[in-house]
């Protein structure tokens, strides 16, 4: 049965664990999501003058989020080697970077959608590779911080990035700020580099075949936990949806301009959170040694029950409003950090390229099931109710954990 290792007599140095490699990886993380939140955040002025419709952008959205899920699945596959994961990192990032920005250039509906749907498929493919490689640079005990640092990054970059989107359009238009967004783009594939020269080389000889192994990832304490975490990812909706909530609810009585800017308002203190929750988290997790990142997980799990049992209610005050915001969004930032920091801990070294791959697929798949039901719920009988069912699978999700996490205890 694989365990989670509990931390090493001689890795409780607290700055250890931030090693060139991490700072490396990291750095990745925030340039590229600086440069695909650009496109993403004018993908949809970029339709609108080409004239595509409103149904144009959710097809596009939805075939790329559907391959982007079936290319981490692929792309866990192929970071088992450890010499071959790097080469999927270091091209994941520059595809990303090109194909995103080469959306500037489309003169017709379907180019964008190919070049989408392309660039989400190289950045599906890198994900597992990442997260591999950070487990490669930092020893078990300091995964949480490890982890936790490199949301952190990526979660200032889906900060930075939508804003910096804002300030190039005002300044040179939607085509010149979507094709300038290959520079940080490029800069990632630049640091993902630099932080693979400073992790180990493999030690194993010759290239490990290209083999898809889910049973033993299904198997023992990992197997519980991935199917806990897959609970917890069905009924993860998407952000998007939480501003719709609080749109809809504030219109009523400040109309819907001001209630839509409000509605961001609370979506950028969602982000603030994640972002400064993660590496606290991560330190957590390593503090409480080996049920650490369960625990931390479970905490996450709770504060979203909690934050999607407060949407339920019909508050219209700005302040009710912001509490769930700010408690989703540090229960992402926990959440985020200790699913990672748990796979790497408790997946043998051969198989954590196919359990990243198959987290990083269980996330997008489950988010977009998630949504989805969510919409037709609240379409169908009201926002309640899709919140209803959001916090069922929770509840569900902890359950799960609670199993996994009587199984560490010997």
């Amino acid at each position: 049965m694989n365990e989670i290792v509990p931390p090493a007599a001689n890795a409780g140095d607290e700055n250890q664990w931030l090693t060139p490699g991490v700072k490396g990886i990291g750095c990745a993380s925030l340039l590229a999501d600086v440069g695909h939140e650009i496109p993403t955040a004018l993908l949809p002025s970029l339709l609108t003058s080409l004239g595509a419709p409103a149904a144009a952008l959710g097809a596009i959205e939805g075939v790329s989020d559907a391959l982007a899920g079936a290319a981490r699945f692929g792309g866990g596959v192929l970071a088992d080697d450890p010499s071959r994961r790097r080469k999927v990192a270091v091209g994941g990032y520059v595809a990303t970077a090109v194909l995103g920005a080469a959306t500037a250039g489309a003169t017709t509906v379907w180019q964008v959608g190919l070049l989408r749907a392309a660039a989400w498929t190289a950045r599906g493919l890198r994900v597992p590779a990442r997260n591999a490689l950070l487990a490669d640079i930092v020893p078990p005990a300091a995964y949480g911080r490890a982890y936790g640092f490199e949301r952190m990054m990526d979660n200032l970059g889906a900060i930075f990035g939508p804003l910096l989107a804002l300030g190039l359009v005002a300044w040179l238009g939607v085509r010149w700020a979507i094709g300038l967004s290959v520079i940080p783009g490029l800069l990632a594939a630049a640091a993902i580099v630099y932080a693979i020269r400073r992790t180990p080389r493999p030690t194993s000889q010759g290239k490990v075949p290209l083999k898809i192994r889910i049973k033993p990832v299904l198997r023992g304490d990992l197997g519980r936990l991935m199917a806990a975490v897959t609970a917890f990812e069905v009924g993860n909706v998407a952000a998007t949806l939480l501003i719709l909530r609080a749109s809809d609810l504030l219109a009523v009585e400040r109309g819907a301009k001001t209630a839509t800017t409000i509605a961001l308002g609370l979506y950028i203190a969602y982000n603030i959170a994640a972002t400064l929750v993660s590496v606290p988290a991560g330190r957590l997790s390593d503090r409480l040694g080996r049920r650490g990142p369960v625990v931390v997980l479970a905490g996450g799990i709770a504060g979203f029950a909690l934050s999607y049992g407060l949407f339920i209610a019909d508050a219209t005050a700005v302040v009710l409003l912001a509490i769930p915001f700010v408690l989703a969004g540090i229960s992402i930032g926990a959440v985020e950090t200790a699913q990672h920091s748990a796979i790497a801990a408790l997946a043998p070294e051969d198989l954590r390229g196919s359990a990243f791959g198959m987290l990083a697929a269980v996330q997008s798949f489950g988010n977009l099931a998630a949504s989805t039901l969510a919409g037709i719920l609240w379409t169908a009988f009201s926002p309640a109710a899709a919140f209803a069912y959001l916090t069922a699978w929770m509840i569900l999700a902890l359950a799960g954990l609670t199993v996994t996490s009587r199984t560490l205890r010997g």
